[in-house]
């Protein structure tokens, strides 16, 4: 498919959306299909078959549309209305409301308030907005002109200029130049190379790649191949949790639907280059999301991290130079190629540059998936955007980075949110989970229960995460029972070290983090939990 192919087919797409008066979009993200939301589809569809309605109104069925917490959700174009918590029959109510040109109010979603108007999408653009399993609603939304402008006008060093000069980092977590990666793999010979996603979201509480892949998976597979594009490789894998079978689903269709118009697969465009995609599944092992373990996966070994160097960028998947990007890596490259790397450059701060994807949960109003630039306030991401604590209660923390991350007390809310600043508090920006706590959580339960999660989830290959985890697990045991002493303390710490220090991937030396940061500024609560010591309960005596 040619540029003007392109083109036309989009401009095509926006003639026939003119003859519909309105448009009723319902979200069948994972969220919102747990909730029925296809039901109210069908039930919609069926009144509009019913009325003869055809060509007049339009259903269809979108990704996520980010507010979780009011699902299932339905939008009416172009009138811009939301409504929340939808049955069938009150679908049909909106669908009749229309008809006799009387909207309704009830369940309405102001789109004004600040959950909607302090983000800036970007990795979300089409999220909500087209159908994920429609190839040409993408392109629609201008999607491949990025593909096809990097493969027919650019050369694969100024491809990788310009996500230089994008300033993007990785966004699983680590925060590693993008393009320095890429530029790292470009230059290894080799005639067979690999460019891998990395979907295998494990953290508790986060989804946003999960998300993305259901709402937008075009969006992923164009900053795959541009990536192949550049680095110079012809293979590709999605490797994704199998928990994830609507995600699964959409990346399956949305890859045959790509290389039934060329934009994956053999000459792509029409040049000598190819790029083949396909979808391994993961079974859900958490350790998996650390790339040298997930290597070992795809290639059908146990999922065990491997002794670096050498890294994958010089021998990766089966010995091959190999790229691993995660989902918001590879949905952030259509964007800078199409606009520039020095635009992207202009949203964030100095070191951190962009949007980020965060899942928001917890204790939280408003709960769901937002975007917002990096440098923004975990105040305004949690009072602004997440609506403030429910139910009367206090804020207390927020934990970051999931069970690598740390938590954050309420001193440091006005913190800006980008990699260095988290770092200095004791947390990670991490791939973006962000779960709110408030005052009737103890944070010693906190720690525990993320050390319970590493410890279940650690591959054993090395005793620091092995025994470690185990260790840590039965130490915070004895502060939750109430009958740890000074020497638990001790030990806790000097363990937490050892266990950053010498772990063998990022699991294990991530694995104490919660326990640091707790440590760090909620140290009272230990302390309490603590038995007296013989001196001090000496001292107490009549």
């Amino acid at each position: 498919m040619t540029n003007e192919e392109l083109i036309a087919l989009a401009a095509q797409e926006a003639e026939d959306a003119k003859k519909y008066r309105s448009c009723l979009d319902i979200c069948t993200g994972t969220g919102c299909m747990s909730s029925c939301s296809d039901a109210i589809a069908n039930a919609i569809e069926a009144e509009v078959k019913e009325r003869g309605l055809e060509n007049e109104i339009k259903v269809k069925k979108v990704g996520c549309m980010g507010l979780c917490a009011a699902g299932p959700i339905l939008s009416v174009q172009p009138l811009g209305l939301l409504y929340r918590e939808m049955t069938p029959e009150e679908g049909v109510a909106v669908l009749v409301s229309l008809v006799d040109e009387k909207p309704q109010v009830e369940k309405r979603i102001d789109t004004q308030q600040p959950f909607f108007s302090r983000q800036e999408r970007k990795v979300l653009a089409n999220t909500g907005v087209i159908d994920p399993e429609r190839v040409n609603d993408y392109i629609a939304a201008g999607g491949y002109t990025a593909l096809i402008q990097a493969i027919t006008e650019m050369s694969s060093a100024e491809v990788i200029q310009e996500v230089i000069l994008s300033g993007l980092r990785g966004r699983g977590g680590a925060g590693y130049p993008t393009g320095l990666k890429w530029s790292t793999v470009a230059k290894v010979p080799g005639e067979l190379k690999y460019v891998i996603c990395n979907a295998d979201e494990g953290d508790p509480g986060a989804f946003m790649d999960r998300s993305v892949l259901e709402s937008d998976p075009h969006r992923v597979l164009e900053g795959m191949a541009i990536a192949a594009c550049a680095v110079g490789a012809s293979q590709g894998y999605i490797y994704v949790r199998a928990e994830y079978p609507l995600a699964i689903k959409r990346v399956k269709n949305a890859i045959k639907a790509a290389e039934k118009m060329g934009l994956i697969g053999q000459a792509i465009c029409g040049t000598p280059f190819n790029f083949r995609v396909e979808v391994r599944l993961g079974a859900g092992a958490f350790v998996c999301g650390e790339e040298t373990a997930l290597l070992n996966s795809i290639e059908g070994n146990r999922g065990m991290p491997r002794l670096r160097p050498p890294y994958p960028a010089q021998s990766g998947l089966f010995g091959k130079p190999t790229l691993v990007n995660n989902v918001e890596t590879f949905a952030n490259i259509p964007g800078i190629i199409n606009d520039g790397g020095a635009c992207f450059a202009r949203i964030g701060t100095e070191k951190s540059k962009g949007t980020k994807v965060f899942a928001l949960t917890g204790k939280i109003t408003n709960t769901g998936l937002i975007e917002v630039p990096m440098g923004i306030t975990l105040r305004e991401i949690i009072y602004d955007i997440g609506g403030g604590i429910p139910n009367g209660r206090k804020f207390k923390a927020v934990q970051t980075g999931g069970p690598s991350g740390g938590c954050i007390p309420a001193e440091h809310l006005d913190t800006p949110v980008d990699y260095e600043s988290l770092k200095k508090l004791g947390s990670m920006m991490g791939s973006g989970g962000m779960i709110v706590i408030d005052d009737s959580s103890n944070m010693i339960d906190m720690a525990r229960f993320f050390m319970e999660f590493s410890m279940e989830e650690s591959c054993g290959k090395c005793v620091p995460c092995r025994v470690g985890t185990i260790q840590l697990y039965n130490l915070l045991g004895k502060f939750q029972a109430g009958i740890a002493t000074e020497e638990d303390l001790t030990t806790l710490e000097e363990l937490c070290d050892l266990m950053r220090n010498t772990s063998l991937c990022g699991l294990g030396q991530a694995a104490p983090n919660p326990i640091i940061s707790t440590l760090r500024y909620f140290r009272h609560e230990y302390l309490e939990k603590m038995q007296p010591s013989v001196a001090a309960a000496a001292k107490e005596a009549p």
